[in-house]
């Protein structure tokens, strides 16, 4: 069952305990980050909180950031990653630099294609905050296999955001533990070359078409 759970600022997280995502209410327009499984029933979920219109955005189109769709009229999504929503809506493009001031919030989009090619971060400069989707988790399992992954991008997303550490004091990701320190961007970072180098040595995954790597400190579903 989903739960929503007041951050700060108006600032709203709701989670499943499988994924989660983001609410911010604005003056005219709240801003609804990603929409969870189909069964996530997020809609419902942001209506008891606003009855403000919703601007979805995307941090990425694979189907647990994107499945609830079916319930909006329309999002904003990167354009490399509108072939993983099949025409499911009406789709606006978000690029690089693009701003969203929403309440207390002005999120900067950066792009951090990697574990998807349209894979993007938020970025509130002022508050030090960072929701990077799926690119930064504490320890994982981070998801590395399918052709719309792409390692060396991934590597080079993480570089990027390691350039802009000292910026940022806190991360929420949409997976396992929130909020984590930053210091997770270069532990990942490590983890994901070793993995490019060939230094994991992968499992197979019981059900999954992939195998387990588990570095350092993060754990990788790769090829």
């Amino acid at each position: 069952m989903l739960q929503i759970k007041w951050w700060k600022d108006g600032f709203y997280i709701l989670e499943d305990e499988r994924v989660r995502q983001f609410l911010i209410p604005g003056e005219k327009e709240a801003l609804l980050i990603d929409t969870g499984f189909a069964d996530s029933h997020v809609l419902e979920a942001a209506r008891q909180v606003t009855d403000l219109p919703l601007k979805v955005v995307l941090t990425h189109g694979d189907p647990d950031h994107a499945g609830g769709l079916a319930d909006f009229a329309s999002c904003c999504l990167h354009e490399k990653d509108w072939p993983l929503l099949d025409g499911r809506v009406k789709t606006e493009p978000l690029r690089e630099g693009d701003v969203l001031p929403y309440g207390a919030y002005k999120w900067e989009v950066m792009e951090i294609p990697g574990h998807t090619y349209g894979s993007v971060a938020l970025i509130d400069w002022e508050k030090k905050l960072l929701l990077p989707g799926d690119t930064v988790q504490k320890e994982g399992p981070i998801y590395m296999f399918g052709l719309h992954r792409n390692l060396d991008l991934y590597i080079e997303s993480l570089e990027r955001l390691l350039k802009i550490r000292d910026r940022i004091e806190t991360i929420l990701p949409c997976h396992h533990a929130c909020p984590i320190a930053p210091d997770w961007i270069e532990k990942n970072l490590l983890d994901a070359r070793a993995l490019r180098n060939g230094e994991l040595t992968g499992e197979p995954h019981p059900f999954m078409p992939c195998r387990t790597y588990s570095g350092r400190w993060t754990t990788f579903y790769g090829e």
